[in-house]
């Protein structure tokens, strides 16, 4: 567990560690880099880099939080990667659903895989589920996350690396964009972001943009046409 700077969140929660990459957004991993970095560090939870691993020990964490908090589950990995266990993934459940003072934001590159083990699993209302889209060549995730019943489904297009046209929203109750940021950074067009703003808004769903972007990405900020946008769902 960790405070973060992370905008749309309080802190991180990781139960698991490390994943694979997938699809184009992939491809400059933050967590990827920050694994290797905790691993020249001597850090025994990431003694194998950025090889997925569970982590038993870090399942008692929220029980000790004595306030409510937003909380990213697994920033540093992917819950639904295949190569964790449907025991622990339902340990994992089992925290959440216990500790019903917490909202947990779970990001997932694999709805598919939630989809599939949804039923297996208490979707509390303090539970809920997003996933990532970068651009057109994932839109078929919305699609597969519309099937899993949290309370409310989310959009991540972070890193938005290209324009999403014609997203259908129908289910969906909050939408994240933001830039790629750290060494390679590929550029976001602002066009892409108004593009995605105004879908929301005709949809009538909260939009948070989190950020430009880039290798100083302090630097460029987050204003969008001189405000910043922190909606957040009911």
């Amino acid at each position: 567990m960790s405070e973060t700077k992370i905008e749309w969140t309080d802190m991180t929660w990781n139960p698991t560690t490390g994943c694979s990459k997938v699809s184009a957004g992939c491809k400059n991993c933050y967590a990827e880099r920050m694994a290797k970095r905790l691993q020249a560090m001597g850090n025994p939870r990431y003694v194998n880099g950025f090889e997925p691993q569970e982590h038993p020990e870090a399942l008692d964490l929220p029980f000790t939080w004595k306030r409510p908090k937003k909380v990213f589950v697994n920033s540093m990995s992917d819950l639904f990667h295949e190569a964790m266990s449907e025991q622990f993934i339902e340990k994992v459940f089992d925290v959440m659903n216990k500790t019903p003072m917490h909202t947990y934001q779970i990001l997932t590159k694999r709805p598919e895989r939630a989809a599939r083990l949804a039923n297996q699993f208490i979707w509390t209302d303090n539970i809920w589920l997003g996933t990532s889209v970068e651009d057109s060549r994932v839109i078929n995730r919305i699609d597969v996350l519309r099937q899993v019943p949290s309370r409310v489904r989310f959009l991540s297009c972070e890193p938005l690396i290209g324009p999403l046209e014609n997203v259908n929203l129908q289910d969906i109750h909050w939408v994240i964009a933001g830039g790629e940021s750290g060494p390679g950074a590929r550029p976001i067009d602002a066009s892409w972001v108004r593009l995605l703003l105004n879908q929301c808004q005709v949809a009538e769903i909260p939009f948070f943009f989190k950020q430009w972007g880039g290798v100083m990405k302090h630097r460029n900020g987050r204003l969008l046409d001189g405000r910043e946008w922190n909606e957040f769902p009911e």
